[in-house]
């Protein structure tokens, strides 16, 4: 990429991915945007039990959506389920509970899912940052197993059922943290150098946006985004610095298809 559109770029992160970038896209935002009924539609969220994703259930089930919350650990779940009911004063709040970083976990439990419920929205907001390599039970990567493998397949599993509701979303949570890696899809496990954790988190969260992208182009039934949340004071952010080198160089066509066609092998590697 030229010096030119680097500089455009590092000012563009500038402007839209810092407290001053939030603090000017604040005075276009319209409170009664918000004023919706979610009635009748139904909202599946990973990582649903804290941070993003439990203010993101609180605010559908105030607006009386059906919540379906995506959670690790039960307990915490549960907590959460009991907080955003008794303040939103919506008992169509549920729990089902998965391990994300576990591929066949996740398969099973949408081929479950799909066979009981309707669904509308899926937001993909689970997430980690392990900052040392560890391996799944399945011999994954745990960042990439969570963030990119679990995302891939609870989308790819649930995509089919989504294609029959009215106005289906998915909504990815990714980051802007992206910005600091550019695509490698010949190392996704991170098994080549040194491991950072921080990089292999970038990194999955650019395969997220590039997965939507895909996703978007090949099924035009259903409206695909992703999304950078800001600076959240959640856990996983409190460990990340806040100055990091910018890379804006654009992946190609050929390893954008690379990175499906891969995850798709090793998703089906798992399937039930």
């Amino acid at each position: 990429m030229s010096i030119y559109r680097n500089v455009v770029w590092f000012m563009k992160g500038l402007q839209e991915y810092t407290k001053s970038g939030y603090e000017a896209a604040a005075t276009r935002f319209a409170p009664g945007d918000m004023d919706v009924n979610l009635s009748g539609r139904s909202f599946m969220i990973t990582g649903g039990n804290s941070g993003i994703g439990k203010s993101a259930a609180l605010e559908i089930a105030s607006r009386g959506g059906t919540v379906h919350m995506v959670c690790r650990n039960k307990e915490r779940a549960e907590a959460a389920k009991t907080d955003i009911i008794e303040h939103s004063k919506n008992q169509n709040v549920h729990v089902h509970v998965v391990d994300m970083s576990r591929a066949r976990q996740v398969w099973e439990f949408a081929q479950r899912f799909t066979q009981n419920n309707n669904l509308h929205v899926l937001i993909n907001n689970a997430g980690c940052m392990v900052n040392q390599r560890e391996l799944t039970g399945e011999g994954l990567e745990k960042n990439f197993a969570t963030n990119t493998l679990g995302t891939y397949i609870l989308t790819t599993a649930l995509i089919p059922a989504l294609k029959t509701a009215e106005d289906p979303r998915v909504i990815t949570v990714s980051s802007g943290g992206m910005l600091v890696q550019k695509l490698n899809v010949d190392d996704l496990q991170f098994e080549k150098g040194t491991f950072d954790g921080t990089m292999a988190y970038a990194q999955n969260k650019r395969q997220q946006v590039i997965l939507t992208e895909r996703w978007a182009s090949q099924h035009k039934e259903i409206h695909f985004s992703s999304m950078h949340p800001g600076w959240a004071d959640t856990p996983d952010r409190k460990a990340v610095a806040t100055h990091l080198p910018l890379a804006f160089s654009r992946s190609t066509p050929q390893e954008e298809e690379k990175l499906q066609a891969t995850l798709e092998q090793l998703a089906d590697k798992f399937k039930p």
